[in-house]
């Protein structure tokens, strides 16, 4: 199995040189319908699909129930998930106020074996120019490094470097820019963003 990729020729305006350029995306995959998801369960595990079911639903509703009190809840086989915020920093204790959180995050940390499973899965790129029609395709030959924001401080990179530290984990969300801040106990934080746990 491999993971498919886009690479396609369009006119790039941004940046330090312009100009038509190969730009990679992934290739948009047609979503699993959850009964094939908890038949396919079922057939790895002897148990039947409604049992199957009905302790995911009883899973998700604790799992939803402690992460919205604050804990990063394991998610068994796959990493941890918790709730944050991404917001502004401010020196000033009397500056600090509910209007500097811009948004409500969901962070999940992948565990070992899924980055394990990410880094020897190849991928393969599919070059396409403007309109569409396929130039060649090429099977990687990466390192198959994952990106990883555990271990060090990734500067803010918003415009007016108002991010902060992300104090109880998280991972990077989306492929692309390594964007955020700090963490004592989990993966990165996209935008630099202060989490309250």
């Amino acid at each position: 199995m491999a993971i498919k990729v886009i690479a396609q020729r369009r006119e790039v305006k941004l940046g330090k040189n312009p100009g038509k350029k190969f730009v990679m995306r992934p290739d948009l995959y047609i979503p699993i319908q959850e009964k094939k998801v908890f038949a396919e369960a079922s057939t790895h595990s002897g148990i039947s699909a409604g049992v199957i079911k009905a302790a995911w639903d009883a899973a998700g509703e604790v799992i939803r129930t402690w992460a919205t009190e604050g804990h990063s809840v394991p998610l068994p086989g796959l990493g941890t998930m918790r709730f944050g915020v991404r917001s502004k920093a401010v020196a000033e204790l009397e500056d600090v106020k509910t209007n500097l959180i811009s948004v409500r995050r969901i962070i999940f940390t992948p565990n070992t074996d899924v980055k394990d499973e990410l880094k020897n899965t190849s991928i393969q790129i599919t070059c396409l120019d403007e309109d569409g029609n396929v130039l060649k395709r090429v099977t990687s030959g990466d390192s198959g490094d994952i990106e990883d924001n555990e271990n060090g401080l990734t500067p803010d990179p918003s415009p007016n470097g108002e991010g902060s530290e992300n104090q109880g984990g998280g991972s990077n969300q989306g492929g692309g820019d390594n964007n955020g801040g700090d963490n004592n106990g989990g993966g990165g934080n996209p935008g630099g963003g202060m989490d309250q746990n």
